[in-house]
């Protein structure tokens, strides 16, 4: 039996996580944590029975506590997360918060040598060079949950790191991929949220649409597989049945292929090393016409060029683009700019920043907090115009 909290539970990853938790007897749930929908996180907590829940404001922990049953231990805010993560009865960490919450609980959990199934891409996007220096020296291993980047570990396995001559991470494209740009300025959120292929948190879908989540998983790659940038590829493939590949110096290519199920990748996770039957819906190649691959429009889709300039200039760079698109995103998804509107904010925020190539943690946090204020500054400034 595998002791498994997770930090996120009442969104998209946590859900799923929990789907899956549910249909086997290999895991038992030992925290589980959220930000505000006490109602979901008490359906969770009379199911799955956890010892220890986190969440994030004292208000809603008040409300839990009213309804919760005897004996639940309930931890609020940072501290609380942590708490969680580091409990050490855990066997592994879901660490699927959104946003750059998750990087203070998910190396609370390393420093205390627990396995991570991440979800939280922005923990390597902000500090992935501590991350996983602090995750080699605990001998803590990090699963990874995106559905690219678990493809890009089980394709990986095939080769020795020095005969990868590239990875290439495929991305639906979103609901845009073939929307001129004079359109791409009046789409609603409505549209944005509207995704083709996947079923995601509000957050992610946004950033999906925009292409600054494959940004994203490009930093995200270059730090879980060790790669530099010149070595990480992306390419539209609109079926998202290849979910990812990796390329051999001898022209061979791996590739992991599955329906657009995220159930798939977290299962994995939990898993590892071994593999469960899983009752998801199997590929019919009977069915399956078309595979299609193109380039992504980076200038249509500015957010991707943006994602690499950051992550090659390294240091809080990354950690500045992450938190000028979170407020960035938040803002379009609050109706007060538009789509295009979001990478003028992270292009903007970027160029005033004061760059540090070696941070540590407390002065990536400092970037991330300076970076917040800067974009909401520009959305104003967006606004009155």
């Amino acid at each position: 039996m595998k002791n498994i909290s997770i930090l996120g539970s009442t969104g998209s990853i946590g859900k799923s996580t929990l789907e899956v938790v549910r249909r086997s007897r290999q895991f038992r749930i030992i925290g589980l944590s959220a930000k505000s929908n006490i109602a979901l996180l008490l359906e969770q907590v009379k199911e799955f029975n956890p010892q220890t829940v986190a969440v994030w404001d004292r208000d809603s922990a008040d409300r839990l506590k009213k309804m919760a049953p005897k004996g639940l231990r309930i931890v609020t805010g940072m501290e609380g997360l942590c708490e969680t993560a580091a409990c050490r009865k855990n066997d592994l960490v879901v660490s699927s918060l959104v946003g750059s919450v998750g990087l203070i609980p998910t190396l609370a959990a390393i420093d205390a040598g627990i396995d991570i199934a991440l979800a939280n891409k922005e923990v390597l996007v902000m500090a992935g060079a501590i991350v996983m220096a602090k995750a080699r020296a605990k001998g803590v291993k990090v699963l990874p949950v995106d559905s690219e980047h678990s493809a890009i570990f089980q394709c990986i396995g095939s080769g020795r790191k020095e005969e990868v001559r590239r990875i290439i991470i495929t991305a639906s494209g979103g609901p845009f991929v073939d929307l001129p740009q004079a359109k791409l300025r009046t789409v609603t959120v409505r549209e944005t949220l509207n995704h083709p292929r996947w079923s995601m948190g509000r957050k992610v879908t946004v950033d999906s649409a925009s292409l600054m989540n494959k940004g994203l998983e490009v930093i995200e790659a270059h730090w879980l597989f060790g790669l530099d940038l010149s070595k990480i590829d992306v390419v539209i493939h609109r079926e998202s049945i290849i979910h990812s590949m990796v390329e051999y110096v001898d022209g061979s290519i791996i590739a992991q292929l599955s329906v657009p199920d995220m159930k798939i990748p977290i299962q994995y996770a939990l898993t590892y090393p071994a593999r469960a039957e899983n009752r998801a819906h199997f590929i019919d190649f009977s069915k399956l016409k078309n595979l299609s691959f193109g380039l992504p429009d980076r200038k249509r889709f500015p957010a991707l060029a943006l994602a690499y300039q950051a992550a090659q200039k390294g240091g809080t760079a990354p950690a500045v683009l992450n938190a000028a698109n979170e407020i960035a995103v938040h803002e379009f998804l609050e109706g007060k700019i538009g789509f295009l509107d979001m990478a003028v904010v992270v292009r903007s925020v970027l160029s005033k920043h004061a760059h540090r190539k070696s941070p540590t943690v407390a002065q990536i946090l400092a970037a991330d907090e300076w970076a917040r204020v800067q974009a909401e500054i520009f959305c104003e400034e967006i606004v009155r115009k």
